[in-house]
């Protein structure tokens, strides 16, 4: 039941509850009677209806100041009328004139004493008012009337339970039970109120009379069970659980209250054995043996510590039939805890296989692959989540960049423009920026320029300090000399990011060397060797070409010769030279002389 409670809501919602318009007039003003004894003339009943509608109407519009002045004008014509009367309180009430308004509500019940509505509005009143005794007076009214209903009952059990009757209490869900037949909610209240009149006799009778009322439902058996059991009855709790379980050996929740019965009784063998008998039990709720599970791996970290038989415990458990992937994910957890990754792996994918939409045990399978840069692995896990999971970003990240380092720039293309679709207003900006970065990278290599440089500026879009997008664009533009004082100013930015990164301390001295600002160019490509750049193919040559333009020939050679003896390492990251660049460092070697492309 969800009484109404006038002591705190608002104007719109006093002035829309009970179903105005319809029940208002015609509910409350058709009855049979009313209709054989209207004190209106026909004149009188017409102006009634009219001026009643066009209140309700002026209330809907929310123009409450004209619908309580139609009221009042209704009320003039029939003071006795029973719609009239109750609009009018609720008015009253929200403006604070309870006392008006109580007495307008009254008024209207004894109208209409057959409205069910008015009746229950009056008892809400009363409750909301803590004025409890006049409250049940109106509920029993309501049971004489309406005996069919629940309502009225539900509301007086819950009245006599606050002024704590509790034999009325009894009375009251006894005629519940006539009305709606016995069930587990009223048998547990009754109990629980048998119980704070001190009567375990009655009380266990109760529960004892549920379960012979449905001698079939083992479900209402093992109740009678728990009820015993927490009521310091053990050894009948025992028998009706041994009971149970003679009839159906398998009966989990019987199975789950015999394992209670254990641990309060102290037998902590027959409660452990009684644990591994649930959890190896088909029947068992998935979430009770996730239950159990928690608590085992609780007790083990609080006392011994020792993984060992918990995990034993789950393979067990992880070779019967699954109801979902719970279970195997909580295994899974509880391995990446104890640094168990080898372990993992096998319950992950069994994870996968009960739910492949899983994508926190597809992440924790990827991490694992991306650590020991495992490409292929890497793409038999991404690939199938652009299917399961065709929303998360990190999946067609990993995809396309593992593609990207294989070297099948077609195919990572393809993962990062199927990703980019899925770009929304949710998307994290930083991966979606990243994302533009690639894709900017591959069209480069696909010597698409003018995509690559709209993918770079899509990137900085989502992530204006993307530093490995500024670097890139900053450096193709240096290559192909066209907006360098842009490129410049990219590059720039970087360098004061990270003040010690060979390569965009590199970009940043060749962008300098392409605008012929040679003695600039030197101090940066020194600091770019200083900090690792001197295994750079590329970096050492620059150095070269640098020194070169600043008449250092001598110098100038010995760095091409550098770098035309370090071989290319795919593994660092970097691009492997071409055949044309290749050729090139060796003329210049043989002619002593810078050589632009």
């Amino acid at each position: 039941m969800k009484p109404f409670i006038y002591l705190i809501i608002c104007l719109a919602s006093l002035l829309t509850a009970c179903g105005s318009a319809g029940k208002s007039l015609r509910q409350a003003e058709a009855s049979q009677e009313e209709k054989d004894k209207d004190p209106l003339t026909y004149e009188q009943r017409r102006k009634f209806d009219y001026f009643f509608l066009e209140a309700l109407r002026m209330k809907q519009k929310g123009e409450y100041d004209a619908a309580f002045e139609l009221y009042r004008h209704c009320l003039d014509i029939n003071p006795r009328s029973a719609a009239a009367l109750y609009e009018i309180s609720q008015f009253y009430m929200a403006l604070g004139q309870e006392q008006k308004g109580e007495e307008a509500l009254k008024q209207a019940v004894r109208s209409d004493e057959s409205n069910f509505w008015y009746k229950q509005t009056l008892a809400a009143w009363y409750q909301g008012k803590r004025d409890l005794p006049k409250a049940i007076a109106v509920y029993e009214d309501m049971t004489r009337l309406f005996p069919s209903r629940l309502e009225p009952l539900m509301a007086l059990a819950d009245l006599y339970n606050q002024t704590k009757s509790y034999q009325e209490v009894i009375k009251t869900l006894d005629r519940l039970e006539e009305l709606d037949g016995k069930s587990e909610q009223i048998s547990m209240e009754k109990f629980r109120i048998y119980l704070l009149m001190n009567n375990q006799e009655q009380a266990f009778q109760e529960i004892e009379s549920l379960s012979k009322e449905y001698p079939y439902d083992l479900r209402y058996q093992t109740i009678l069970g728990d009820v015993y059991l927490n009521n310091n009855h053990p050894q009948e709790a025992y028998e009706t659980y041994r009971r149970i379980l003679k009839e159906e050996p398998g009966y989990a929740p019987a199975l789950i209250s015999m394992a209670s019965y254990y641990q309060k009784t102290g037998q902590d063998s027959l409660y452990q054995t009684q644990l591994d008998t649930i959890l190896l039990n088909d029947n068992v709720e998935s979430n009770m043996k996730m239950e159990i599970m928690r608590q085992l791996i609780m007790q083990s970290e609080q006392t011994t510590k020792d993984s060992t038989q918990i995990i034993s415990l789950f393979h067990e458990i992880l070779k019967r039939p699954q109801q979902n992937a719970d279970l195997a994910m909580l295994c899974a957890q509880y391995m990446v805890t104890k640094r168990m990754e080898k372990e993992s792996v096998p319950v992950l994918q069994q994870v996968l296989s009960l739910d492949p939409e899983n994508k926190p045990a597809r992440l924790q399978l990827l991490s694992y692959a991306i650590r020991k840069n495992d490409l292929d692995e890497v793409i038999r896990i991404a690939s199938p989540a652009l299917e399961y999971n065709p929303d998360a970003m990190e999946f067609y990240y990993y995809l396309g960049l593992a593609y990207y380092q294989k070297e099948d720039s077609d195919k990572a293309l393809e993962v990062f423009q199927k990703g980019v679709r899925q770009v929304n207003e949710k998307s994290d900006k930083g991966i979606v920026s990243d994302f533009y970065a690639i894709l900017g990278d591959i069209y480069h290599t696909k010597e698409m320029s003018a995509e690559a440089y709209a993918a770079y500026d899509s990137s900085l879009v989502y992530n204006p300090n993307n530093i490995g997008t500024l670097n890139n664009y900053a450096y193709y533009l240096s290559v192909e000399r066209k907006n360098l004082d842009k490129a410049e100013e990219m590059s720039y930015r970087t360098v004061k990011a990270e003040p010690e990164n060979a390569t965009y301390l590199d970009t940043y001295a060749w962008i300098l060397f392409e605008k012929e600002r040679y003695t600039e160019a030197r101090i940066y490509i020194e600091q770019a060797m200083k900090n690792g750049g001197d295994t750079s193919r590329v970096i050492v040559e620059h150095c070269g070409d640098i020194y070169y333009k600043l008449g250092e020939t001598k110098k100038a050679l010995e760095y091409w010769k550098k770098a035309d003896s370090i071989e290319p390492d795919s593994e660092d990251g970097s691009t492997p030279p071409t055949e044309a660049e290749i050729k090139r460092l060796k003329r210049k070697i043989a002619l002593k002389k810078y050589i632009a492309e």
